[in-house]
C-alpha cells in the first residue's frame, strides 16, 4: 500500500491560514460544543498576538507557522517561532546557550514551538482528529529537519502536554521535567468547601489573609463577555505596564494585544478589577479554557496588603469552583502559592540539538534535572496546606 504523501510547508503569517481549519487541528473538541480547552493555540489567540505587533519584526518571536497538509487538506500544525533570544518562555536555557557559545557555536538563532509568553500547559503538535499519529510525525520531523537544513543549533517544544512529551522521547527528543503550581478542584461546592480541606492553621491565615485583603477600602469586580468596557483595558493596561517594566524591562504585549482581545476574546476572559473612590487600583486577567482557569497577568497602581493573593488566586478559586472548572494554573513559579493551596506540578518540555555531543551532555543534565524536581514536587507536597488524609486521596 502507497504511504500518504505528507507535504510540509512553512508559512510566515496566520492569515495565510484559514482559522476554521486552524482551529480545527488546535482545538478540535469545540466541534462537540464548549471551549477549547486552552484558547492560547487558537487562530484568534496567536493571530492577536501577530496582529498586535507582540511577536514578529524586532520582538525576537518571528512566526514560522509549521503545517502539515495530505491532499490539500491541513492536517497538522504547530506555532512555531524563530527566537533570537531566550525571553518570554519560562523553561530557563540560558546556561545552556552560554555553554553553547563558550564551545564556539552560534545558539541563536532557534527554534521554538510555543505560545509566546504564556506559561500554560497545552498541545503543542496541533492535529486534525483521525491523523493524530501521523501528524504529530509529520511535524516532529519537520521541525527537526527545518533546523538541520538551515544550520540552527536547536529546537525546543515547551509546556507541551505529557501525552506529547512521551510521544516526543519515543521519536528521540530529550524530555525535560518542570514544575508550577496549580489548584485541584474537588467538586467543592464553594470556598468554604475547599477551606474545609486544609489544616487548621492554614484555613485561619487564609480567612485573615482574605479579610485583610477585602478591606482595602474599595470593591472587586470580575468582568467577562458583554460585561467587559474599553475603560476596563485602559486601566489594566496601565497595571501591566507597570508590571512588564519591574520584571522585563518593558512589556512583552502591546496595547492592541489588549484591544483585539476585548473584540476577538472576551468570552475567553475574566479581568478580576479592584475599584477605591472611583479609579482601579489593581487588576488580575484570567483566561477560560474548557477544564482550567489559567491566570496570566497582575498589576497594581495602589499596594495593598493582600491584594495580590486575593485577586491572582483566592478570585481565581472562586471563578472556577463557580463555572465547574478542575483547575487553576497560576503561571510560573512562586512557591507562595503553596500555602494558598496550590500544589506543586510537573509540566514538560521537548528539545532536539543538532551538535551530538552537545546533545548527549544536555541529557545527562536533564536525568539528574528530572530526578531532582521529582524529589521536590514530592517534599513541597508534604509541606502544602492540606490535611494529610487529604493529600492522600489527592495523591
Amino acid at each position: 500500500m502507497d504511504q500518504p504523501q505528507i507535504e510540509i510547508q512553512v508559512l510566515s503569517s496566520l492569515s495565510q491560514i484559514d482559522a476554521e481549519d486552524w482551529d480545527a487541528c488546535a482545538c478540535p473538541e469545540v466541534a462537540e460544543g464548549g471551549a477549547p480547552l486552552d484558547p492560547f493555540t487558537t487562530h484568534r489567540f496567536l493571530r492577536a498576538l501577530e496582529t498586535s505587533g507582540s511577536v514578529g519584526q524586532g520582538t525576537g518571536w518571528q512566526p514560522q507557522y509549521l503545517t502539515a497538509y495530505m491532499d490539500g487538506m491541513l492536517v497538522a500544525c504547530a506555532p512555531l517561532y524563530v527566537k533570537y533570544h531566550s525571553q518570554g518562555e519560562y523553561i530557563f536555557d540560558h546556561s545552556w546557550a552560554h555553554a553553547y557559545e563558550r564551545a564556539g557555536g552560534h545558539y541563536y538563532p532557534k527554534l521554538q514551538i510555543a505560545v509566546p509568553f504564556t506559561p500554560a500547559t497545552g498541545r503543542r503538535f496541533l492535529v486534525r482528529r483521525g491523523y493524530d499519529g501521523i501528524g504529530q510525525s509529520a511535524l516532529v520531523q519537520g521541525m527537526v529537519q527545518l533546523a538541520a537544513d538551515n544550520q540552527i543549533s536547536s529546537v525546543h517544544v515547551t509546556f507541551c502536554t505529557e501525552e506529547e512529551a512521551g510521544m516526543g522521547r519515543e521519536m528521540g527528543l530529550m524530555m525535560r521535567s518542570s514544575q508550577q503550581f496549580h489548584w485541584l478542584n474537588k467538586g467543592y461546592a464553594d470556598f468554604d468547601g475547599f477551606l474545609s480541606d486544609l489544616s487548621s492553621r492554614k484555613r485561619k491565615n487564609i480567612r485573615k489573609e482574605r479579610k485583610q485583603a477585602q478591606a482595602f477600602g474599595g470593591t472587586i469586580q470580575a468582568f467577562t463577555g458583554d460585561q467587559l468596557q474599553p475603560e476596563h483595558w485602559d486601566a489594566f493596561w496601565h497595571f501591566y505596564q507597570d508590571t512588564g517594566a519591574r520584571k522585563w524591562g518593558s512589556p512583552y504585549l502591546t496595547r492592541a494585544f489588549f484591544d483585539l482581545v476585548h473584540r476577538d476574546m472576551a468570552q475567553d476572559v475574566v479581568l478580576v478589577l479592584a475599584e477605591r473612590e472611583g479609579r482601579w487600583v489593581a487588576g488580575a486577567l484570567n483566561f477560560i479554557g474548557r477544564e482550567t482557569l489559567f491566570g496570566r497577568y497582575w498589576g497594581c497602581t495602589e499596594h495593598h496588603p493582600f491584594l495580590h493573593f486575593e485577586l491572582c488566586y483566592y478570585q481565581a478559586i472562586d471563578q472556577a469552583i463557580a463555572r465547574g472548572l478542575g483547575r487553576v494554573e497560576a503561571g510560573a513559579q512562586g512557591e507562595h502559592k503553596l500555602a494558598r493551596g496550590y500544589l506543586p506540578t510537573q509540566t514538560h518540555s521537548l528539545h532536539w540539538f543538532g551538535d551530538p555531543g552537545f546533545a548527549e551532555a544536555v541529557e545527562r543534565y536533564l536525568v539528574a534535572e528530572r530526578e531532582a524536581v521529582s524529589e521536590e514536587i514530592e517534599i513541597l507536597t508534604d509541606y502544602g496546606p492540606f490535611r494529610k488524609d487529604r493529600v492522600e486521596e489527592q495523591e
